[in-house]
């Protein structure tokens, strides 16, 4: 399910073209995980895996003029679709691995990351890099506009024991790298799970 970074970005590198309009219903499910992630005012936001930015207006939104919001993606591709979309006008963009973010400790208040968690090499390494740029008290969303069940479906496979993002195995996934989660659902309109930066 993972993927390493030459192939994530060889993956990405020719879809940006017609992502959006590949998904043209899901930006009512991308406002309501960001509403659900509980971001306030002036907070400081990362849009971990970001794309083609379809969570940066809302996230923008949600912190308002004096908030920061980041995306970060490892494909040149989908950060200039981003900007052709006008969504660095929202934003900041960063084109990087979230592997090693360029971000200091703890200078952040939350992370939002869209269908990031199954492209990730090292799912546990990788969520202590995000927990390492958030405050104690922060938070994270991990959500996909559709759940397990429907994104396995569309893609003709079946859902294993194995999988990263069955809610036991993202659980202790998420204890082991410094979260602790608090929310978890898989409907077939949405995958969400939230988690709380411990320590």
């Amino acid at each position: 399910m993972s993927d390493d970074p030459a192939h994530v970005q060889e993956f990405f590198t020719s879809r940006p073209a017609d992502w959006d309009t590949r998904f043209p219903d899901d930006g009512p499910a991308y406002a309501a995980a960001v509403s659900a992630l509980g971001l306030r005012e002036g907070d400081r936001v990362l849009d971990a895996g970001c794309g083609t930015g379809r969570a940066l207006t809302s996230l923008r939104t949600a912190v308002g003029p004096s908030g920061a919001v980041l995306g970060a993606d490892l494909t040149p591709a989908m950060l200039e679709a981003a900007v052709r979309a006008g969504r660095n006008r929202d934003s900041g963009l960063l084109l990087t691995d979230v592997a090693a973010l360029p971000l200091r400790t703890e200078s952040l208040d939350a992370v939002f990351a869209a269908g990031l968690i199954s492209h990730l090499p090292h799912p546990a390494e990788n969520l202590r890099e995000l927990a390492r740029v958030v405050r104690s008290g922060g938070l994270l969303a991990l959500f996909h506009p559709v759940g397990r069940a429907a994104l396995a479906a569309r893609q003709g496979r079946q859902i294993t024991p194995d999988d990263l993002r069955a809610e036991s195995n993202l659980r202790a996934l998420l204890s082991g790298s410094g979260w602790r989660m608090t929310s978890y659902v898989d409907e077939d309109d949405r995958f969400l799970t939230l988690a709380v930066r411990e320590g």
